[in-house]
């Protein structure tokens, strides 16, 4: 590891910042110095700005993508070299405002009939009934289930908060069959790391998470894009569409804004439905009446 390596991540360690984004801001800086050649300190506005450019057109990234490199490089100038850019060039791509995808209910079942063994069943089945993110999912801890309370714990989730989810009584009676099933040994991990060298103190790795929803959407012969947090989404979206009022919804997704919460207004069919479109209301011949008149 270079010094330079070595202080940028001492600077994210000591903000406390989520491994996920240490990981995207440390691999940022890393294939910026690649392209250029040159050790990144030796680097520059001017360099970033052919970056930038480099990355829309010739790597064909999206806009969060672009966006989330950005800001790796603006940590690594501002906070490890102690050179934060000028203003000028600390632009941000405009970043498309996009709906979530979201299952209906019967595609949900469909989903999870199609896993494709009992453990793929219990990971989807899990992210469905509470919400939670991959990364929540694969660090719950077996002390995590309160079943006293029928809540589950999420330790340090986004934003390093802590919150409570629900615990529903279809769920827990599945874990507690996956528990029997899976015999397991005195471990911390709910759901422990796959191999042969299975270890109860390594987390279950959020990339076999993922492919098992793929897996299982390829099965049910599902058309939409479907990804872990796509259950997320559709958890929101049909709590909303059966009266659970915004604010619940908010606690339970973790969200510090209220408006990233609204959203799911969008999507559900209730409230899309709960307005009459005008043409409702116009007093129209009937087509073949009107092809008549002509």
């Amino acid at each position: 590891m270079t010094q330079l390596r070595k202080a940028m991540l001492e600077e994210l360690q000591r903000r406390n910042l989520s491994p996920i984004t240490t990981r995207i801001y440390l691999r940022a800086v890393e294939e910026f110095a690649r392209y250029f050649k040159k050790s990144p300190d030796q680097l520059g506005s001017e360099q970033i700005r052919e970056y930038q450019a480099h990355l829309f057109t010739d790597r064909k990234l999206g806009a969060i993508a672009v966006a989330q490199q950005l800001s790796g490089l603006r940590f690594f100038f501002g906070r490890t070299l102690k050179r934060p850019l000028p203003a000028e060039d600390r632009v941000n791509p405009r970043l498309p405002v996009r709906l979530p995808e979201v299952l209906s209910r019967e595609e949900v079942e469909r989903l999870i009939e199609n896993a494709a063994n009992p453990l793929h069943r219990i990971w989807i089945l899990t992210l469905y009934a509470t919400g939670i993110r991959r990364e929540e999912l694969v660090h719950l801890k077996v002390t995590d289930i309160d079943s006293a309370r029928m809540v589950i714990h999420i330790r340090q989730g986004k934003g390093r908060k802590d919150r409570d989810v629900m615990l529903s009584p279809r769920l827990l009676q599945e874990l507690r069959d996956y528990w029997r099933r899976a015999n397991p040994q005195p471990i911390t991990y709910l759901f422990p790391g796959q191999g042969p060298q299975q270890n109860g103190e390594v987390p279950l790795q959020s990339k076999s998470v993922f492919n098992a929803v793929r897996q299982a959407t390829q099965r049910a012969g599902l058309v939409k894009r479907v990804h872990p947090h796509t259950l997320r989404h559709s958890f929101a979206t049909h709590l909303l569409e059966s009266g659970t009022d915004l604010h619940t919804i908010q606690l339970l997704l973790g969200h510090g804004d209220l408006k990233t919460t609204s959203r799911y207004l969008h999507l559900s069919e209730r409230h899309v439905k709960a307005a009459a479109s005008p043409l409702d209301s116009l007093n129209l011949s009937a087509p073949s009446k009107a092809k008549n008149n002509q």
